[in-house]
């Protein structure tokens, strides 16, 4: 029975099954109780695992008014991905920025990139696929896949990557919006206790010398600026040492315990 007959050749068997593992454990991959860092990473991983010729992988997210997060999946990724975002050059930004696959099988001689191109080369770095990670509401970021050897990745590896990246797409997005909500729930309860925290502070001015609320405020922001330090700090101080000097005198009426 000729491999058409059969269903493929026993190599491309191998590449759907790997291809199709990944999916699966893309599809179980979850969020809760993991850093965002720590969830990339395994997406990058499970690119690794699926794509034909793949020996590691990087992956870069794109958030607006944020540094981007970059992971990666072995040692040498992190060198050739420090060399690309030095020199502002390569197949990832490149994949990102044009929305398109990016591949190369000569990293040292392709014109497209003449900076990174040679200096990854001399790395022993030659093959790349690069894929856009896109959503319905955009980029949301690229993935890098490197081998060492030459012509590393074929049209198959491409097909595959590109089957990859769309749920992979959509799992960095999930990742994103449940750390951007997690920043966020942190920043509004440090708000709030902040806010309790002034608001004390404003009452104890107040017992302390007659003050209104607004002259006891006043009071605080002055000292803040005078200090250089945050109106919430110098608030948490002044409500410190309140406490402290209650405490004393409680410590001092206290008997001392029988010899």
């Amino acid at each position: 029975m000729s491999e058409s007959a059969s269903g493929g050749s026993a190599q491309d068997r191998d590449a759907d099954e790997d291809l199709a593992t990944s999916l699966a454990g893309l599809a179980g991959l979850t969020s809760l109780g993991s850093t965002l860092e720590s969830v990339l990473t395994q997406i990058a991983t499970f690119a690794v695992q699926a794509i034909p010729g793949a020996e590691g992988a990087g992956l870069t997210l794109l958030e607006e008014g944020r540094s981007d997060t970059i992971v990666k999946t072995a040692s040498f990724v992190v060198q050739v991905d420090d060399i690309q975002y030095s020199l502002g050059e390569g197949p990832c930004i490149d994949a990102a920025a044009q929305r398109q696959t990016m591949r190369s099988g000569s990293l040292g001689g392709d014109p497209r990139w003449p900076r990174f191109g040679p200096r990854v080369g001399r790395l022993g770095v030659h093959s790349v696929l690069s894929l856009p990670l896109i959503t319905p509401a955009g980029v949301v970021g690229a993935m890098n896949v490197y081998a060492h050897g030459k012509d590393s990745f074929d049209e198959q590896s491409e097909r595959i990557g590109e089957v990859f990246a769309a749920p992979a797409a959509v799992s960095v997005q999930n990742a994103q919006i449940l750390a951007q909500t997690q920043r966020l729930a942190g920043h509004l309860q440090a708000a709030l206790t902040n806010r309790a925290v002034i608001d004390q502070a404003i009452g104890i001015l107040r017992s302390r010398g007659g003050l209104t609320s607004d002259e006891a405020f006043d009071r605080l922001r002055h000292i803040s600026q005078h200090e250089n330090r945050k109106l919430s700090a110098v608030a948490a101080s002044l409500v410190e040492e309140a406490v402290n000097r209650t405490r004393l005198p409680a410590r001092l009426k206290t008997p001392p315990p029988p010899s």
